[in-house]
């Protein structure tokens, strides 16, 4: 009798002890954009930042190597590598959050979208990527940028011209739908290939914050990244994220995200990348902190 007793009361004083609230360290990584790499001083001052103003571990997960790569590796290739990455990082395997940069969004995507048996990403942070696409390269006259203007959409330059997969002319979609790698896949756009475990992955995401930078001269229309963009056939007028099809039409789940309140559109002042850290504090910070969870989430069942 007693013994049960005793039984009881361990079970009941276990129980209550397990389910007390607790904070889990999530980890998370960063994908830095086009010409850099995770050795350089801004990229690594800048995880070492977001770690200290959230008390989570963090990390830059390089591609290749890195610089060069960034440029010459198709994104379906980045994309992989950073697939295969993840999946042997211990220290994720039970999820983890994103924060990316510039063109480092779309092979952050293309983690989301396309991996399979993957861990779980909970809060995505993207720091002014061309989710929609850019119509221009600014600033660009080396040979590479010519071949960018005058052959994009050629197997060639797709292949070894990473920003050629998010090159989005709004007058030539009918090339952009047939010969263009990767935004298509990416964004669902191609009606008879709409995958919807793109979506499925894509809207499994806790929070997804836009950040847009206001003087941003890199990301054409900078609205892109918001997911704002120009309408099929016209370079006029600049469609908001929510008049596109991607949205109404809810391809790849923005709309959903948003209806469910899990989408921030943030906007703030400064140049492609130039973020305050007054900025990164209320925007990027809050959602790389530590999550609640049950106790009991870690603990195996106890045998009495």
């Amino acid at each position: 009798m007693e013994k049960s007793f005793f039984r009881s009361t361990l079970l009941v004083t276990l129980t209550l002890f397990f389910f007390i609230p607790v904070s889990i360290s999530v980890p998370f990584i960063l994908f830095h954009g086009i010409r850099d790499q995770c050795s350089n001083d801004g990229v690594s001052r800048f995880v070492q930042l977001l770690s200290n103003l959230s008390s989570s571990p963090g990390s830059c997960l390089e591609i290749g190597d890195g610089e060069q790569d960034s440029v010459t590796m198709p994104l379906t290739e980045q994309a992989s590598v950073a697939c295969e990455k993840v999946k042997q990082m211990k220290e994720l395997s039970q999820g983890y959050n994103i924060v990316a940069q510039s063109q480092g969004n779309l092979v952050a995507r293309g983690l989301i979208e396309f991996c399979d048996n993957a861990p779980p990403v909970f809060n995505y942070i993207s720091l002014g990527g061309p989710h929609a696409g850019i119509s221009d390269i600014p600033k660009c006259n080396s040979t590479l940028c010519e071949l960018l203007k005058t052959e994009v959409y050629t197997d060639f330059v797709q292949d070894h011209i990473a920003p050629s997969g998010y090159i989005k002319i709004p007058t030539d979609i009918k090339n952009y739908l047939e010969h263009s790698k990767y935004l298509p896949q990416l964004n669902n756009e191609r009606p008879k290939e709409r995958n919807a475990t793109f979506k499925d992955r894509f809207t499994s995401l806790h929070n997804l914050v836009l950040v847009m930078f206001e003087g941003d001269t890199v990301v054409i229309p900078k609205e892109s990244s918001w997911f704002g963009y120009y309408p099929d056939g016209a370079s006029t007028p600049l469609l908001s994220p929510q008049e596109t099809k991607l949205y109404t039409e809810d391809w790849i789940g923005l709309k959903t995200l948003n209806t469910a309140g899990k989408v921030k559109f943030v906007s703030v002042h400064g140049e492609h990348l130039r973020i305050a850290q007054e900025d990164v504090v209320k925007y990027v910070a809050p959602y790389l902190k530590n999550q609640p969870a049950s106790m009991s989430e870690d603990l195996e069942i106890l045998h009495l």
